[in-house]
């Protein structure tokens, strides 16, 4: 795609958060219009609270199931990790493609807080869910706890990256 000469384009903070301005310049080179588009890519209070919110929303009837239970039984370790890395890799695309595709390299770090960030507050999330609902023995059965939380954090983490994502 042909770049447009008459558009400059820069990334400024305004008011504490970050947008990407473009700037339509005339054929003189006079300013035409200033287009400031907000730049979803700093973790913010409001974005955690997003998430938590998201996380809540499939955690609640996803976790709260026997068959989540039972799973958290049978399934091995193995099959755990790699439903984390599923949910990592779904998280990690979907955040890419919606903030950082244009912008990975100067918000790396900003990028892998957001989709490990998610991650980790889903399952704390849906681990605390079913500690309330006594379906989490930490103290008796560590492994069961944990790969129950592992099993209702996968459609946790992509309800709370969904939700993360609506709102700017």
């Amino acid at each position: 795609m042909e770049e447009l000469k008459n558009v400059d384009k820069s990334i400024d903070r305004i008011n504490g958060r970050l947008y990407e301005t473009f700037i339509i310049k005339g054929d003189d080179g006079s300013e035409v219009q200033r287009v400031n588009v907000p730049l979803k890519v700093e973790m913010r209070i409001h974005d955690v609270m997003e998430i938590m919110v998201g996380a809540c929303i499939l955690a609640v009837p996803t976790a709260f199931t026997e068959e989540v239970w039972n799973m958290g039984d049978q399934l091995p370790w193995l099959n755990c990790l790699l439903l984390s890395a599923v949910s990592l890799t779904f998280i990690g695309a979907f955040v890419y493609y919606t903030g950082y595709r244009t912008n990975l390299k100067m918000f790396r770090n900003e990028y892998l807080k957001r989709v490990f960030g998610t991650f980790i507050l889903s399952v704390i999330i849906v681990g605390f869910l079913l500690t309330v609902v006594d379906k989490c023995p930490w103290f008796t059965d560590f492994d069961l706890a944990m790969k129950r939380t592992l099993i209702g954090a996968f459609p946790a983490s992509l309800s709370a990256t969904v939700t993360d994502n609506i709102s700017s």
